[in-house]
């Protein structure tokens, strides 16, 4: 949450050379802002990432998503078979059952917390506390780093999207997992505080087509913080 496109540069950079890489801050997040109807359920995003390829004029592709990205990936892929070439899951969100929510997402969901927690009153020391939890390497935390999270929790809309995509019910559709046949590279930091490294283990036994590897010592964002390492395993799943 409160990410955007921007933590995927130093892949785009490295990737970029081999294959035309699409990026997009969907609704919600980013420099996109919230949705114009303020409705956030995985089967929009969906159908909103299709409509976005379709307007590209883009029938078949490799499909990456990290955290809630990763799950709005899978679901597409589950929908949308026929399109996915491969797919690369990071860190990525889906399974709901035993999930232990971040505080970000107590707050959000407790109203008390949530009339004194506002957009309005996020300083920078909480957006660098914030990074500190998900980012194991302290010393990726600049003061660039902190700028750039903090002006997209700013951007207007993005906080109050942020709270009612946190209050969504969400409806877990993992065991259509099972199905997919799309070849998969799921990637994970053994340290995520926010979604443990079991759930690696989860999408190992219910993807068909599967090669998992998790990071020791790396938090939530590989991509930021092992970006070297990490996109270096992409490049070889998808040239096999």
């Amino acid at each position: 949450m409160f990410s955007s496109l921007h933590t995927f540069n130093k892949w785009t950079e490295i990737l970029s050379q081999s294959y035309r890489v699409i990026r997009l801050d969907l609704p919600g997040f980013g420099l996109t802002g919230p949705s114009i109807d303020n409705e956030y359920a995985i089967d929009l995003y969906v159908g909103y990432l299709k409509k976005f390829m379709d307007n590209l004029g883009v029938q078949n592709f490799h499909i990456a998503g990290n955290s809630f990205g990763g799950w709005i990936a899978w679901e597409f892929a589950v929908a949308n078979e026929e399109r996915v070439k491969k797919m690369i899951l990071i860190n990525s969100a889906g399974y709901i059952t035993g999930w232990n929510y971040p505080l970000p997402f107590i707050i959000a969901q407790t109203p008390v917390l949530r009339k004194v927690f506002n957009y309005e009153i996020v300083p920078k020391v909480v957006v660098r506390r914030f990074l500190r939890q998900v980012l194991i390497d302290q010393s990726i935390v600049s003061d660039d780093l902190v700028n750039r999270y903090y002006d997209i929790i700013h951007r207007d809309g993005n906080f109050e999207a942020f709270l009612r995509i946190a209050n969504s019910k969400f409806i877990q559709n993992t065991n259509a997992l099972k199905n997919l046949k799309t070849s998969t590279l799921v990637l994970w930091g053994s340290e995520d505080a926010w979604i443990s490294s079991n759930y690696a283990e989860k999408f190992q036994n219910d993807l068909q087509h599967v090669f998992v590897k998790v990071y020791p010592g790396v938090g939530h964002i590989p991509m930021e913080e092992i970006p070297s390492e990490s996109v270096l395993d992409v490049l070889n799943f998808l040239r096999k």
